[in-house]
């Protein structure tokens, strides 16, 4: 162990760090769906790293202090002993699953990838089912020259404690955005814009004291932009909690990777389906949370025995009070409702990104959506650029619910206009920093802005048979360039000029040649 963890330690800054972690990505492109497994090795290296460094503050202190006493020999042996002592260790690594004893493999390197892995995941309840999910003895797409190259790549830094949290968890959460650019519709199921987080998130401002849920988690960003905000604005993280839930099985160890590797320790993140087996209760009833906030799929048609499954899911009743859309119709308001039912009903706010198609759908859709109207929970609606999804380039829609609405808000939702507001992008538009705080001022402002945001009734909302579509509301002014007639005239007359001058010379190149 003294000889490895005398190795010096590679600095790395967040440029660095990313092109690292994308330059091991191109190494399995197009060879086999390599999020998993760099996403694996990263968390594997950076777990051993972390105890390399632990064992090595405690070796170090330790041997000072008894060199001078019981000498070198002596010394070594007992800062060994107390070096690995569990108590010094976030997490358990046994020598034998180091890094540095892996990392030199000759041969069948994804078995003994997959042996590490395992008895890493035995030594460490926490970590169960977070490094095993992959199987990196799979020589037909991972042959051991592939994995050499990759276990180079990773052996290049070292990310310890030299790194902190947020910077890893940065770059990790850039690799993951990465794999959504270029996965194109699967990305998008499970990873939302950051720009469009940070809009949901500083609208429902979570405190420090309050617990915050997602029930489509997909990899954790809305939780994880959550804990941000809390941290941005001075707040006391050991006492806010989070929590999400997440479907797709290999998106939740994903999910649960990122808050470990963010070091979030207050989150609880669980795998299952929300509609059929929501897992958060108390008290033998449906938990309630100060902010729910998601991005769930959009105009789900596809769920499986929809009604009849749902009547019979836990606390069906009490999630879907306003009916349960019919089969082959969209899921977007049976996943408002179990949001709604999810909220405190003093202090519970409630933000969706969904399709545009939420607010204006007829049938089920339109009845549940009047009865949600009617209870005065829809605080305000905002319109989106179109393109900034990786799955679609539909512009999607912010709807932010309040049980409890201020005084001043009451009977009234507050229309908002973004659509025009973005940087555009060759294959995705971005909202910029001014874009967000445009939305989240006119949010906090409540007032009519021209061509932007505007208060409406809930009588306008009824009179317009509850049709939410901001458009009906609320006509961004579109800025066209003056047009000076006279102008444009002369440059068509000088056009035309130029026109018979050319025909001209035409006509007399074709009589020197005696074409005419």
């Amino acid at each position: 162990m003294e000889k490895r963890i005398n190795k010096v330690a590679d600095l790395i800054d967040k440029e660095q760090l990313k092109t690292w972690l994308w330059d091991a990505a191109n190494i399995l492109r197009n060879r086999v769906d390599y999020m998993p497994y760099i996403l694996t090795l990263l968390f594997y290296k950076r777990l051993s790293d972390v105890y390399e460094d632990e064992y090595k503050e405690v070796y170090e202190r330790v041997f000072n202090q008894m060199k001078e006493k019981l000498g070198d020999e002596k010394a070594k042996k007992i800062a060994e002993i107390e070096a690995k002592k569990k108590s010094w260790h976030k997490y358990q690594i046994p020598e034998d699953c180091l890094w540095e004893r892996v990392k030199n493999t000759p041969v069948n390197i994804g078995e003994k990838l997959n042996e590490v892995l395992m008895k890493i995941e035995e030594h460490n309840e926490s970590l169960r089912g977070l490094l095993t999910r992959v199987d990196f003895n799979r020589k037909d797409v991972l042959p051991d020259q592939k994995l050499k190259q990759l276990i180079d790549h990773f052996d290049r830094y070292r990310i310890g404690k030299n790194v902190s949290p947020d910077l890893l968890g940065e770059a990790y959460e850039y690799l993951v955005e990465q794999f959504a650019l270029t996965s194109g519709k699967k990305g998008g199921e499970f990873f939302t814009p950051k720009e469009v987080v940070k809009v949901l998130v500083r609208i429902l401002d979570p405190k420090d004291y309050e617990e915050v849920y997602d029930p489509a988690c997909g990899t954790g960003g809305m939780l994880i932009t959550a804990y941000y905000h809390i941290k941005e604005n001075g707040g006391d993280l050991k006492k806010t909690k989070f929590y999400g839930q997440e479907l797709n099985d290999m998106t939740y160890v994903i999910a649960r990777v990122n808050m470990v590797v963010h070091d979030i320790k207050n989150a609880d993140i669980r795998q299952g389906d929300t509609f059929l087996s929501p897992h958060f209760t108390e008290g033998g009833r449906l938990k309630k949370f100060d902010v729910v906030l998601a991005n769930p799929p959009w105009n789900d048609k596809n769920l499986k025995g929809l009604e009849e499954n749902i009547k019979r899911a836990p606390f069906s009743g009490d999630r879907f009070p306003f009916g349960i859309p019919p089969l082959g119709t969209s899921a977007d308001w049976l996943w408002i409702q179990h949001m709604l039912a999810s909220a405190r009903d003093d202090t519970g706010r409630v933000g969706v990104v969904i399709d545009n198609g939420a607010l204006f759908r007829g049938g089920k859709e339109k009845d549940i959506r009047a009865k949600i109207v009617e209870k005065d929970w829809i605080d305000t609606i905002i319109a989106l650029p179109e393109k900034l999804f990786y799955n679609t380039g539909a512009p999607g829609v912010l709807i932010i619910f309040r049980k409890n609405k201020p005084d001043n808000r009451k009977g009234k939702i507050l229309f908002i206009n973004a659509s025009q507001d973005y940087e555009e992008g060759k294959r995705q538009n971005k909202l910029r920093p001014q874009d967000i705080d445009k939305i989240v001022d006119a949010y906090n402002d409540f007032k009519n802005i021209d061509g932007y945001a505007r208060v409406v009734s809930l009588e306008e909302v009824r009179e317009n048979d509850y049709n939410l579509n901001v458009t009906l509301y609320v006509t961004p002014i579109i800025e066209r360039d003056e047009v000076d007639i006279g102008e444009v005239w002369s440059k068509i007359e000088t056009l035309e000029d130029e026109r018979g001058s050319l025909k001209a010379k035409i006509e007399e190149y074709l009589k020197e040649l005696q074409v005419i």
